[in-house]
Parts: structure tokens; C-alpha cells; sequence
């Protein structure tokens, strides 16, 4: 779980919709995700910090003492190092 991004969203009344919205994707996604249920692609790192907390590092908002956030992949709570789908543009 992602405790630092939890307690952020809690400091600034950002719910689980607000990033869903921010990454068209499901509410139910965003738990699973926030939960260590899938994983973050750093795309969608980038775009939560850009949007909400740009006062934050990617690296805090997603801390865990297992994290690790690959420059080209997904930020992952199991230290495996998996690359990012293709952004479409």
C-alpha cells in the first residue's frame, strides 16, 4: 500500500474518483492499485504527482520499503522491473 500517496490524498480531500478521472480508469482500478492489488505504470505516477501533488516527489508518493520506480517502467510494490505500456497519444 502506498501510505505516503494515502496520507497526501487525505491532506488535500483528493478522493479515489478524482484520480480515476485524472487517469480514465475505474474507481475500482485506482483501489486495486493504490492497495498493491495491480500496478502503477509510471505514466500514471507522473500524471497523479503532476496533478495533485506537484509539490511531491514520485518517489515519496509512491514509497514502500519493496518500491521501485524504473525510468521506462511501472512503479511496483514487488521490486520487479516490468516496462510501461505505450502512451497513446
Amino acid at each position: 500500500m502506498f501510505w505516503n500517496l494515502r496520507a497526501e490524498m487525505a491532506r488535500k480531500a483528493v478522493f479515489f474518483g478524482d484520480l480515476a478521472k485524472a487517469l480514465n480508469i475505474r474507481n475500482a482500478t485506482v483501489s486495486d492499485k493504490i492497495n498493491g492489488k495491480s500496478r502503477f505504470y509510471i505514466d500514471e505516477a507522473i500524471t497523479i504527482r503532476d496533478e495533485f501533488f506537484p509539490d511531491h516527489s514520485i518517489e515519496y508518493l509512491f514509497s514502500d520499503s519493496e518500491d521501485e520506480t524504473t525510468k521506462h517502467g511501472e512503479v511496483n510494490q514487488n521490486g520487479s522491473q516490468e516496462y510501461a505500456r505505450p502512451i497513446n497519444c
